[in-house]
């Protein structure tokens, strides 16, 4: 049997909708791979998802059993933030790697816990989903700006739109409990990632937030329904990013990289790339196959599973961090109302 389809058992635990429908699929796929045990918030729930996705796997109680099972290779975290930094720290002290769902955690210590957890244990492969925004086109947007296509950067605006939470007869979502989801607020963390792979870190933050509805079918909402934030890179370039789940519209997500010499813009809901140079007008810009990045979070993750001298699968938790001290410092200025140092 080849390195390539030598036998990788996976326990599932949380097997949501992202589970089902990005990575189910993307593990089926991949000659050898077997999933074994899955766990999710009650055995029924379990055992409905091993009839429809895995009939193979044994549907299991409690998420310690899978994350210590010695029948288990790599342990599959698909819960809410809240329970990501115990579950993988207790799968990496049982010998198990660890693939995560985004965002990386509750909060910055226990992300923390996560990353010293990593690196306690170098020999296990653990990564984060990454997010899929601009996975098309990002790698032609950091070549046009390392080209200086647009000059020297120096202001960003991002805008985040959707009207996700705009109902107020909608029950509340886990999204919108702090003791789910903790400090993550809308897509912020996501594009947080985004571009400070594209730009560099972020060092310094301001923000405003307002819970526009702050009551849902009884339970108080705590999570900002918009929020604007002023971030300033290590680079130099200032970026205002608007986010907000109650804007009347259908979504926009977009972002406008403005420098000495032109504009760059990118709509993440179409994967457009635009160039505008300095007079003239904004025009889409074709994305190479050969720089196209595609999905393939599963087979990568594997891959470094299967072989030590594999690439390792990006986001890793370092990385993580990196997004995870902003968006802890976006919620530390909206307390202070002032700019707060990214640390």
């Amino acid at each position: 049997m080849s390195a390539t389809e030598q036998p990788v058992r996976i326990g599932i635990i949380g097997a949501g909708g992202i589970v089902k429908s990005r990575h189910m699929p993307g593990l089926r796929a991949i000659p050898g791979v077997q999933i074994v045990q899955v766990t999710n918030r009650s055995l029924a729930s379990a055992e409905a998802f091993c009839r429809e996705f895995a009939p193979e796997a044994q549907a299991v109680e409690r998420w310690e059993e899978v994350a210590s099972s010695r029948d288990v290779d790599v342990v599959w975290i698909g819960t809410h933030p809240y329970m990501h930094a115990e579950m993988t720290c207790y799968a990496l002290q049982h010998g198990k790697h660890v693939f995560t769902q985004a965002r990386m955690a509750a909060s910055l210590p226990e992300a923390n816990q996560m990353w010293e957890a990593s690196m306690r244990y170098p020999e296990l492969v653990t990564a984060i989903c990454p997010a899929p925004h601009g996975m098309k086109g990002g790698e032609l947007v950091k070549k046009l700006l390392e080209d200086g296509a647009i000059g020297k950067p120096h202001q960003v605006l991002l805008h985040s739109f959707n009207d996700a939470w705009l109902d107020a007869s909608k029950p509340v979502h886990w999204r919108q409990q702090s003791e789910l989801s903790g400090i993550q607020i809308l897509t912020l963390g996501i594009y947080t990632e985004v571009l400070q792979q594209w730009l560099g870190h972020i060092v310094e933050v301001e923000a405003r937030g307002n819970v526009v509805i702050p009551e849902r079918s009884g339970v108080e909402v705590d999570i900002p329904d918009f929020v604007h934030v002023m971030a300033k890179f290590r680079s130099g370039i200032e970026a205002t990013m608007l986010f907000s789940g109650v804007a009347a519209h259908a979504p926009t997500d977009k972002l406008w990289i403005f420098g000495s010499e032109g504009t760059l813009c990118y709509d993440f809901n179409t994967d457009d790339l635009q160039l505008g140079k300095r007079g003239g007008k904004l025009e889409s810009v074709s994305v190479p196959t050969e720089r196209q990045r595609t999905w393939t979070v599963e087979r990568d993750f594997i891959a470094a599973v299967r072989d030590a001298k594999a690439p390792r699968p990006r986001p890793d938790f370092g990385e993580g961090m990196n997004y995870m001290r902003v968006v802890h410092a976006v919620w530390q200025a909206m307390e202070s109302q002032a700019a707060v140092r990214v640390v």
